[in-house]
């Protein structure tokens, strides 16, 4: 009898602790208690905390203007860093140009998110105290924006990203679908349309991670998700976003976006060149039928109602910045990416995680999966370009480390999940 005696009671004693430090782990990580927040007198934050920003040279602005003005590279950046839109390649962006101009960023403390979901509060910055002064602040949080401001200069410039909600709703189901317990319930080959058949007789807005399946942009900054779209609170907190950012990107046109970001901010072309970074492969991306993506877009109606609006603000930018310079703008940042691609990336493309000869160069992965591609360096590259290649490849969670963050309780649920095979 195979079922019996010691090697059965072992057996049932390794899945019952397997069982459980899992789901000790799933919740220390998506609900570890930030550090305790104690009452302290407010101290005002510099206009400026960059002890470079006075040395700062002025440049040309050499975006095709004919103006011949010039401005200063701007320092102080908010990126709120929204889920499934490319923020992980801006994310990149931002760390290399923090690094070169040696700029302070406020990381979490203990993960690679400001505690997420939790609203964003300040004593979850590693190194945080009062009065103290950050340039950059860019990881994953759900929004406060009078916690943020208080960390930032007044002079800071805030920016943000979306994603047409159809297609994001897509990446988020399949991506956090297995810590969506709501989904595990569905049946059929195809959850996500089984699930968009009808969405409310598997959705609770009270749900594990719920957040996750229904307008998700406006949980991001902040808002409650699952309030009635026609409410007039939706177009008031909409308006609200737009007071507070400087520039709403499009992921629909990345390149366009970057160069008004570049714009807007003084910066050089090297500043935002890219690699697409945390893309999954073609497989495992479901192509929207018509149907699906107009079931999709009327599911998350609201995230729907934020992208037309800040869509409309997106155009009336490139139309002040000049089609024909944005063209010439765009062929530009083109050129030199593809440039970069030739002289950085063996293959010239992403390839599986299972063919990312570095682990320093390995993706963090969905839970259970390995759909994430990534890069491998070429082994011979210039000296010149040595260093750029490197950083412009690095993934988040290996980059984030080399600044300086403490992502211990990342770091532990990362060897939790290779014990496991996750």
């Amino acid at each position: 009898m195979l079922w019996h005696g010691k090697p059965w009671r072992s057996m049932c004693k390794g899945l019952v602790l397997g069982t459980l430090l899992t789901s000790f782990m799933l919740l220390l990580y998506s609900y570890a208690v930030p550090p305790l927040q104690v009452s302290v007198t407010e101290i005002p934050v510099p206009f400026s905390c960059s002890s470079h920003l006075a040395q700062a040279p002025s440049l040309s602005n050499s975006s095709g203007s004919t103006s011949g003005w010039s401005c200063r590279p701007k320092l102080n950046v908010m990126f709120m860093k929204t889920h499934k839109t490319a923020s992980s390649t801006i994310l990149n962006i931002l760390f290399r140009f923090g690094e070169k101009h040696r700029l302070k960023f406020a990381f979490p403390n203990g993960r690679n998110d400001f505690y997420y979901p939790s609203f964003f509060e300040r004593s979850q910055v590693q190194h945080y105290r009062p009065g103290v002064c950050f340039n950059i602040i860019c990881n994953h949080m759900r929004f406060h924006y009078e916690e943020v401001r208080k960390l930032l200069p007044p002079d800071a410039t805030f920016v943000t990203v979306l994603r047409d909600p159809a297609y994001l709703f897509e990446s988020s189901f399949h991506y956090f679908g297995p810590v969506i317990p709501l989904t595990w319930k569905i049946t059929g080959e195809d959850k996500l349309d089984e699930f968009l058949r009808d969405p409310q007789h598997y959705y609770d807005p009270n749900g594990f991670n719920a957040h996750y399946l229904q307008n998700l942009l406006f949980f991001d900054f902040g808002y409650d998700s699952s309030m009635d779209a026609n409410s007039p609170l939706v177009e008031e907190h909409i308006r609200e976003i737009d007071r507070r950012f400087h520039l709403v990107m499009l992921l629909e046109y990345f390149d366009e976006s970057l160069v008004l970001l570049k714009d807007l901010l003084c910066w050089q072309l090297e500043d935002v060149l890219y690699f697409k970074l945390n893309a999954r492969k073609g497989s495992t991306v479901s192509r929207l039928t018509p149907e699906l993506y107009e079931q999709a877009t009327a599911w998350n109606l609201i995230d729907a109602k934020l992208y037309r609006y800040f869509n409309a603000t997106f155009w009336r930018k490139v139309e002040a910045y000049g089609r024909e310079r944005m063209a010439r703008d765009v062929a530009e940042l083109q050129r030199e990416n593809k440039k970069m691609t030739s002289i950085c990336i063996d293959g010239g493309h992403a390839v599986d995680a299972s063919a990312i000869q570095e682990s320093s160069m390995q993706p963090w992965q969905p839970l259970g999966e390995k759909t994430i591609l990534g890069y491998n360096l070429k082994k011979k590259i210039s000296k010149k370009h040595q260093k750029l290649c490197r950083k412009m490849l690095t993934p988040e969670i290996q980059y984030l480390t080399d600044l300086g963050a403490n992502l211990w309780i990342t770091k532990l649920w990362s060897h939790v999940r290779d014990f496991l095979k996750w």
